[in-house]
């Protein structure tokens, strides 16, 4: 009978071990972010310069706030997509494409210190004449062009080069001694 308890005192002591004490239940704490989504007013924009069109689609502000203070935790990002044709008779290389912020008076909206700032995109992509490529953009905005609601158009650089290259061969003498 001793026997009996003392195996049942070890296999009880061994199962709590192995599998734990009951443990309390733990609460999931609700989250302390939240990202909003807010559309630009007009969502598409479709721009012609002198070798390309481009054409901007879902054009869109993302957002993260804390949901106590409603402060911008993060800087916020410019999503859209974008189709870039090429309207000239030559193959244009594509390097990049940048993009500026202005306000209403046509200024700069500057990034605050701190803010990450993204806003270059590196394509290398070689449109054919009259050829085009999709891609998306994904840049940073400053964020008190959302704060005060400030931005009033968007500058796009695009950087790119035309070919054929034009090249010039010199000729110069010399010799190692």
């Amino acid at each position: 009978m001793h026997f009996k308890k003392t195996c049942l005192l070890i296999t009880l002591s061994l199962f709590f071990v192995f599998w734990g004490c009951p443990k309390k239940e733990e609460k999931a704490e609700a989250p302390k972010q939240k990202t909003i989504t807010k559309n630009l007013v007009p969502p598409k924009a479709e721009i012609q310069g002198e070798k390309f069109l481009i054409k901007l689609s879902n054009i869109r502000a993302v957002i993260v706030e804390d949901i106590v203070s409603r402060k911008i935790v993060e800087t916020p990002a410019l999503k859209a997509g974008i189709t870039i044709t090429n309207l000239t008779k030559n193959i244009l290389d594509i390097e990049a494409i940048t993009l500026e912020f202005l306000d209403e008076t046509g200024k700069p909206i500057e990034f605050e210190s701190g803010e990450k700032v993204a806003q270059a995109h590196l394509y290398l992509k070689v449109i054919k004449p009259e050829g085009s490529f999709k891609t998306n953009l994904d840049a940073t905005i400053p964020r008190s062009a959302i704060k005060q609601n400030s931005l009033s158009k968007m500058k796009i650089n695009l950087v790119y080069t035309e070919v054929p290259f034009k090249r010039e061969t010199i000729t110069f003498s010399g010799k190692i001694e």
